[in-house]
């Protein structure tokens, strides 16, 4: 009898679910969305419910659309969102909403934290230091703004591990997510208490840290009864969003790496050492590869700055999709095709919410630069797509700097799909760019994480190995690379000569 595998990745604006064969083939697809709460600028939350409701969902869709029955599933597990702070009771009740990843109230906390441990040491402990979207902070925030709800924590979760709570009644994390709270010692595997210290918990309030590929509980009655599925399923422990993408797209050996373009842009590489960034540049974590890590590069607004675009300057090409059945982002991009490399002397600076890496500067702004009369539409758009290369330039960058050399990049996320994205890619960071025969994302590293722990695949580089590999590539373009090497540099700088205006700025 063919076994299935189902993998859910727990989002920002939805949660992906995905069912799986033995073969490493996907049967179905669901796709639920849920509100992005936003109360105050800068801040974001969520309802952990809906993160609940739309995986129930999309299990019972992913099922249904099979036609397979529930016994079928040897097991499930997670990707999901980075950072989130889910606060529990001593009843296992949500205290209140989760500050997301993309919450930026914390700046106070986050330097209260990092000088009181020490910026070199957080980046010694934590692999990079506090940042505004880690987990840390938020739990900080709580404490200094929120202190009748701080007192009644029991348990910090992170999205994904709530998630898994529901369905297991465990609770538990797994290396991948617990290296971004900024409270886990990478390099030791355990939750550190210099930082626990600072923030005012003990560890017995921080749940056990497994492997990504151990088996964290089973489905419960109640769950099975929600999901449709038998109970006793394995329910395997996952993976942090960018770690299960680092799976879904092979990035499971020395030599590896990705570039990811969805709301967010990211370019990871493995690293089979907690290597660091002095600087705290980029960011290492702990991988879901048993005993591996990774270097992460992140931007807060790549494919959100196309559709940014999209939504303020694409409403023709938004009717016109929807009237034809069309992708609009093809519109957009098909458009942009028509602007010559160089956007005809525009640069864009995609720092619509703040930047991560190598910035982290949450008062950063976009800006169009060099903007005239002469600029069409298409220049516009352009320019975004190229802005966005720049920015994941400035990590790769880094990266060389930390002796990590980068062969070949494979493309995942929305943005990897367009031929023209994947070109200026190639030319702007001056390395070949290939797409995969399965583009799911992080959903399919978690179902290869479900695979192996439930012994479909021995390892996960069986897995990714036997399911994941490139099948088309580009080149970089000699003379578009030489024309963009003089145009970054142009990028960079502009940077550097907006910071303080950009702090000014903010300040009114």
């Amino acid at each position: 009898m063919l076994r299935y595998l189902i993998g859910v990745d727990v989002g920002t604006t939805g949660t992906k679910t995905l069912l799986v064969d033995e073969h490493g083939q996907v049967v179905a697809r669901a796709f639920d969305e849920y509100p992005l709460l936003a109360p105050r600028p800068g801040w974001a939350e969520q309802e952990p419910e809906e993160w609940y409701r739309a995986t129930v969902s999309g299990i019972r869709k992913v099922v249904a659309q099979a036609g397979i029955r529930g016994d079928q599933v040897a097991g499930i597990s997670f990707s999901g969102q980075m950072h989130g702070s889910v606060f529990l009771d001593r009843a296992g009740q949500v205290i209140r909403r989760p500050l997301l990843w993309c919450d930026v109230r914390t700046a106070d906390e986050v330097r209260a934290i990092n000088e009181a441990v020490g910026r070199e040491r957080m980046i010694a402990i934590a692999g990079s230091p506090a940042m505004e979207g880690f987990t840390a902070p938020k739990v900080l925030w709580l404490q200094r703004h929120e202190p009748a709800h701080f007192e009644r924590i029991a348990s910090v979760l992170l999205p994904k591990d709530y998630v898994r709570y529901r369905l297991t009644g465990e609770l538990a994390t797994e290396v991948s997510d617990a290296a971004g709270s900024a409270m886990f010692d990478i390099e030791r595997g355990c939750w550190s208490q210099e930082v626990l210290d600072v923030v005012g918990l003990s560890s017995a309030q921080l749940p056990p840290v497994l492997r990504s590929i151990d088996v964290a509980g089973r489905l419960t009655a109640q769950a099975a009864e929600q999901t449709g599925l038998p109970p006793g399923i394995p329910v395997v422990a996952g993976g942090a969003d960018n770690a299960c993408g680092a799976v879904g797209a092979g990035v499971v050996r020395p030599g590896r790496a990705h570039v990811s373009i969805g709301s967010s842009g990211v370019i990871v590489s493995y690293a089979a050492a907690p290597l660091r960034d002095g600087g705290g540049r980029v960011h290492t974590f702990n991988h879901s590869v048993p005993g591996a890590w990774y270097v992460m590069g992140v931007m807060l607004a790549a494919g959100l700055s196309l559709r940014w675009v999209r939504d303020e300057l694409g409403q023709a090409e938004r009717a016109v999709a929807d009237l034809a059945g069309l992708d609009v982002y093809d519109l957009l991009t098909r458009e942009a095709a028509s602007s010559p490399p160089g956007a005809r002397g525009l640069w864009f600076l995609p720092y619509l919410n703040g930047e991560r890496t190598p910035h982290a500067d949450p008062h950063a702004r976009g800006v169009w630069f060099g903007l005239s009369s002469a600029h069409r539409r298409a220049d516009l758009i352009r320019s975004v797509l190229e802005g966005v290369a720049f920015a994941l330039r400035d990590s790769l960058e880094v990266f060389k700097e930390m002796g990590i050399e980068v062969g070949q990049l494979r493309a995942i996320g929305g943005g990897g799909k367009s031929p023209l994205w994947r070109e200026i890619l190639a030319d702007v960071l001056a390395v070949p760019i290939a797409r995969l025969n399965i583009d799911e994302g992080p959903a399919y590293g978690a179902a290869l994480l479900a695979g192996v722990g439930t012994g479909v695949w021995r390892d996960v580089a069986e897995a990714a190995d036997a399911t994941v590999r490139p099948v088309e590539g580009v080149d970089p373009d000699g003379a578009r690379t030489a024309e963009y090497e003089a145009r970054y540099r142009i990028f960079r700088s502009l940077y550097t000569a907006l910071r303080q205006s950009f702090r000014d700025a903010a300040a009114l």
